[in-house]
This record gives structure tokens, C-alpha cells and sequence, in this order.
């Protein structure tokens, strides 16, 4: 087999890769190694910047996004039981988010990408990147019970992060930073209308919680737990109980429904540098994770190979290697200024779980300032759209 890219990971990083390519007739092939039910039911992140929204239109997969898909001009920051909006259009010259799920975007590459007949491989095992530093890297795999050799000229990992291709990359090269979070998130996924008609962030003597949307029909909610908490001590009743106590304010009350899944996040920071060694090129989760706090895991992979997809056009179209060589250091600007906006909005937002009333007070601190002053709120806004600069 012979391409020119050769995907690993059929996730929104390496999806929006094969269909920036393909625009520019470039050929591709994508390999998972999950089933096709399996990525397209993965729950996760729901929040697009306006950036992202940008490059899947440019990718040509938005059609669904644009009539399905829900604008948000602010969000609501909750503490002391106040509620405050934070006008995140009003502070950044117009920019906006949308709120349509992650399994939502892949169903539509997906789709759009085997409509056209173009290879992708799931359920793919035992996969290894080999000659990465030659100008002929070659993915081995096996597929259907055969094993099978893929040529290509650049590698894209795409994989997350247990896959294959960060650990393909030899010792020493990589420098890793990590951060270990003693909070995770207790996620449900809710057959009832959004009881509020934006995003709310909530800081309560209880732990923080947050109210979010899939659809009209679909609301997303999350509670600070631990990390090592059993989902099966956590029963419906408790569960809508405790969202009660952390999101409640006079006057509002939390509608209820059928909960559809639920499950528990751990949260952790981790960095790879650099994101390339050879012609290998790493995406997404496989060089980056960040705290869900602040909606960038999804949107830092999008940036990602939106950098990737230019890269590789400018060196199939002319030849040159100038974007392709400094892919990891345009992109980890980025990263970086994500990475430390989720910890900030993390470290604001989540009790600590040795009762400091100090740091209780320091967090409520924060949290009025950045409500009070244009300047601090400006900054929360720019960084939650993605239009800070990096």
C-alpha cells in the first residue's frame, strides 16, 4: 500500500486532517483501531471555538454543525449563590462558540470521508511506525486477519494518548510535562431540555458543577468528585440531589430526566515536546491533554492539524519544509496558553478537598474580580473563544 499521508487515529484530529487534505488532492489513509460504533459514540467534549467552527467549514463537513449546532454569545459564572454573565461577544469583537458534541462532529467526517470511497481502516491491531526518519516512513498493521505494510511520506499521529506513535519517537528526544489533578468529573448525559440558556460554572461549598447542553433535548452535567470515586455508588437520585445543592440559586430550579450514560473523568495536564521527529507529526491527545474546565482538548487538536494540514500542502505543493519544520513550535504557543488557562479555570472553580477556608476565599476572590472588571473578564472571554494570543 502507498500514500502520501499515512493517519493514525480516527478521531476529530486525524478526520479533519484526511478531509483538509483531500480539498487539496491529497491522498491519505486513516487507520483506528477501535470499531466504526465504538468512535462514533466516544461522549466527549461538546464546545467549539469560533476557529473550529471555521476550519471544519473550510474542511467541508459544517453542513449539519450549521443547522444543528447551538450559538453561544456568553456563559454564567456562579458563586456565593449569585449567578453573573460573562458577555463573551460583547468582549471579543463578536466571537462566539458553538455547542455540538464531539461525537456529533466525527459521525459527520466520518460520513463525509466514506462517501467519497477514500480509505479508512477500522479495527486495525498491532500497529508500528518504522523509518521515520527516512523520506519513506512505513506503517505496518494488520487488518481482517492479514497483515499489511503502508508506504507513505509523512506520518500524522493522531492516535491519542495511549497510541502507538508518541512512543514510536526514540528515548531522550521527548520531554515530557505532567500534572496529576485530585479531582475528576461525574458526567451524565440527560434526556431533558437545558435549564438554563447558557453554560454555567458553578463554585459551591460542595464542589463544582457545571451545566451544559448536547441539543435542545440534551443536557450535559458535571460534578467535582474524586478521582477514585465508583460510579456505582453515584444512583440517579444522588446524582440530580447533589446538582441541586451546587447549582441551585433563588428563583431556578434544575429540571430533570432520564439519564442516558454516566461516567467518571480523571483529570491531568500533559505536554509532549517537541511534536515532531522526522516526519512524524503528532496531534491532538497523542502530544497534549489538558483539565476539561476550560473547552480546549477538542479545539487544541482541531488548531492542531489545521497547522499540520498547511504545513502539508505547502510541502506537496512546492516543496519547501519551512511550515512542516516549525509545526511543533507553532503549535505548542498555543498549547501552552491552554494548558494554563484550564489549570486557572480548574484551580478557581474546584474545592479542594481539605476544607481551606483560605483557599475557598482566594478562589471567590478571583471569581468576583473577574465578573467586576472589564479587563479580568475580557481576558476569561478571549481565552474561551480562542482568540487570546498565544
Amino acid at each position: 500500500m502507498r500514500t502520501r499521508v499515512a493517519i493514525i487515529g480516527a478521531g476529530p484530529a486525524g478526520l479533519t486532517l484526511s478531509c483538509l487534505l483531500e480539498r487539496h488532492g491529497i491522498d491519505s489513509v486513516v487507520l483506528e483501531n477501535k470499531s466504526r460504533d465504538y468512535v462514533e459514540h466516544r461522549i466527549r467534549a461538546g464546545v467549539l471555538e469560533q476557529g473550529s467552527v471555521e476550519l471544519l467549514e473550510e474542511a467541508g463537513v459544517a453542513d449539519r454543525m450549521g443547522r444543528e449546532g447551538l450559538v453561544h454569545h456568553g456563559i454564567e459564572l456562579q458563586f456565593d449563590g449569585e449567578r453573573h454573565r460573562v458577555p463573551l461577544s460583547d468582549l471579543t469583537g463578536g466571537a462566539s462558540i458553538v455547542i455540538y458534541g464531539q461525537t456529533e462532529v466525527v459521525k459527520d467526517l466520518i460520513a463525509a470521508r466514506l462517501d467519497k470511497g477514500l480509505p479508512l481502516l477500522f479495527e486495525v491491531d498491532d500497529v508500528a511506525v518504522d523509518d521515520i526518519c527516512s523520506i519513506q516512513p512505513r506503517v505496518s498493521f494488520e487488518h481482517d486477519g492479514r497483515r499489511h505494510e503502508l508506504e507513505c511520506d509523512v506520518v500524522a499521529g493522531c492516535d491519542g494518548f495511549h497510541g502507538v506513535c508518541r512512543t514510536a519517537i526514540p528515548d531522550g528526544v521527548l520531554t515530557t510535562y505532567t500534572r496529576e489533578y485530585p479531582f475528576a468529573w461525574l458526567g451524565i448525559l440527560a434526556a431533558v431540555a437545558p435549564s438554563s440558556d447558557e453554560l454555567v460554572y458553578a463554585h459551591s461549598r460542595r464542589g463544582f458543577a457545571l451545566l451544559s447542553m448536547r441539543s435542545p433535548q440534551l443536557s450535559r452535567l458535571y460534578l467535582q468528585c474524586r478521582p477514585e470515586a465508583d460510579i456505582a455508588l453515584w444512583p440517579d437520585e444522588r446524582i440530580w440531589d447533589e446538582l441541586d445543592l451546587r447549582l441551585g440559586v433563588p428563583g431556578w430550579d434544575l429540571a430533570h430526566g432520564p439519564v442516558l450514560e454516566k461516567g467518571v473523568t480523571p483529570m491531568r495536564s500533559f505536554v509532549a515536546e517537541p511534536m515532531q521527529y522526522g516526519r512524524l507529526y503528532l496531534a491532538g491527545d497523542a502530544a497534549h491533554i489538558v483539565p476539561p474546565t476550560g473547552a480546549k482538548g477538542l479545539n487544541l487538536a482541531l488548531h492542531d492539524v489545521g497547522l499540520l494540514a498547511e504545513a502539508l500542502v505547502s510541502f506537496f505543493g512546492t516543496g519547501s519544509r519551512t511550515l512542516l519544520d516549525s509545526y511543533s513550535w507553532r503549535c505548542l504557543g498555543r498549547v501552552w496558553r491552554s494548558e494554563h488557562f484550564s489549570w486557572w479555570m480548574t484551580s478557581m472553580l474546584h474545592l479542594g478537598w481539605d476544607g481551606d477556608k483560605y483557599e475557598e476565599k482566594l478562589q471567590v476572590a478571583q471569581l468576583r474580580y473577574t465578573v467586576a472588571s472589564p479587563a479580568a473578564a475580557t481576558s476569561l472571554a478571549e481565552n474561551y473563544v480562542g482568540t487570546a494570543k498565544a
